[in-house]
């Protein structure tokens, strides 16, 4: 059995006292593992780092086994991830949530979309929302989407302001605003073609919006925990946030 393909390293563990096993969510194969030998050595392991876009070809007996990986850089990206908090903590939030499909289904739109925040991670002014989507996609994935193109009870598409945690669809200001303190918050940036950015209020609503959603279909089911990643990239971005706040009071001053 074999296949070449591209993918972005999730991460990495030891295996043996050479090698390692790499962990990637690639493009026609979902998320794979796969052992590198010599994946410990000083050559491959600035390669082997998470983030890095990689091209690999695959290699097995029979399809089930764990199989070898080549792997051979595209795009060098550890190094720049690394010197952001917002980013490392992204990264592995986003690595959680692939680990909750099923290995080695393809899912070639979230690779795609891996592939294009990768580039941004470490904007921390635009992580929040890129970070985000992305769990709006993943929860779309795993067959628990989230319909916000449409109020549910008026059929409008203006002015949507709420989600019904019951049904997961969105509500117009207007009809939702009876049961606004049972509603989920939905921040005006999350609707498909508003172009808005988002101030941090917005991305905490947002997180809100999923964090709920995971809680409900995902985590509970499955008797887990959210990944602590995630709660250490909210941090990260609060704290940057801040940091922005007093920069902006001091020149202000």
């Amino acid at each position: 059995m074999e296949w070449r393909d591209e993918g972005i390293i999730l991460g990495t563990r030891k295996h043996g006292e050479t090698s390692a096993i790499l962990e990637v969510m690639t493009r026609a194969h979902g998320r794979h593992l796969g052992l590198v030998r010599g994946g410990r050595s000083r050559k491959q392991q600035p390669v082997l780092q998470p983030g890095n876009r990689v091209d690999l070809l695959w290699r097995a007996r029979l399809d089930e086994h764990l199989g070898t990986f080549q792997a051979e850089a595209i795009e060098m990206n550890a190094a720049r991830l690394m010197d952001s908090a917002v980013a490392v903590y992204g990264l592995q939030t986003m690595a959680a949530h692939l680990r909750l499909l099923p290995e080695r289904d393809a899912h070639e739109g979230l690779y795609e979309t891996l592939a294009v925040m990768i580039v941004h991670l470490d904007d921390a002014d635009a992580a929040g929302e890129l970070v985000a989507r992305f769990e709006l996609l993943v929860l779309d994935e795993l067959g628990f989407g989230l319909d916000l193109s449409q109020c549910a009870a008026t059929g409008t598409r203006q002015d949507l302001a709420y989600v019904s945690p019951k049904s997961g669809r969105a509500v117009s200001r207007e009809a939702g605003l009876p049961w606004r303190d049972k509603m989920l918050a939905l921040p005006a940036f999350l609707q498909r073609g508003s172009g808005l950015r988002a101030d941090p209020a917005a991305v905490d609503d947002a997180f809100r919006l999923t964090g709920f959603f995971f809680t409900r279909h995902v985590y509970e089911p499955r008797g887990i925990e959210p990944p602590d990643a995630r709660a250490g990239f909210l941090a990260a971005l609060r704290k940057h946030h801040a940091r922005g706040k007093t920069i902006a009071g001091e020149d202000a001053a």
